[in-house]
């Protein structure tokens, strides 16, 4: 899956950029208060963002 795609689900659901790291960026889910990295790859393995998904309480893309 593509990061910008995988980006785009995660704020549809309500979750936010926290902040920018070196090599992840780390997105909050303030419903929940979850949390997850997102790896800076142009893409990012489908098991590695079905799990990002599970941290963050969000349906799976």
């Amino acid at each position: 899956m593509k990061r910008a795609e995988l980006v785009r689900h995660l704020e549809r659901h309500g979750c936010v950029l926290k902040r920018e790291g070196g090599e992840h960026s780390l997105f909050w889910n303030p419903v929940t208060g979850k949390r997850s990295a997102v790896p800076r790859h142009r893409e990012v393995n489908d098991l590695t963002a079905r799990r990002i998904c599970r941290d963050l309480e969000v349906p799976e893309p």
